[in-house]
C-alpha cells in the first residue's frame, strides 16, 4: 500500500449533489463518519452507497466501522 489518495470512480462522483456533500460534512466527526450513518444518508438522498462514498472521499472523510464493505 502506497498511502496514495483513493481514486474515486467518476461515474459516482458526478452524481454527488451539494446537498449530499453538506449532509456528509454535517454528520462527520473529526473527519470520520460511521458506515451506518453514511448508508442512511445515501438512502435519504436516494443515491447508491457508492455515491455517498464518493461524497465522503471528496470531502476527505474516512468511513469507520464499515460492516458490509460498501465503501
Amino acid at each position: 500500500m502506497t498511502g496514495a489518495p483513493k481514486e474515486t470512480d467518476p461515474r459516482w462522483l458526478e452524481r454527488v449533489t451539494p446537498e449530499l456533500m453538506d449532509a456528509v460534512a454535517a454528520k462527520a466527526v473529526d473527519g470520520r463518519i460511521t458506515c451506518p450513518v453514511l448508508r442512511k444518508l445515501a438512502e435519504d438522498h436516494d443515491v447508491p452507497y457508492k455515491v455517498a462514498g464518493a461524497a465522503a472521499d471528496s470531502l476527505g472523510v474516512k468511513v469507520k466501522n464499515c460492516d458490509l464493505g460498501c465503501f
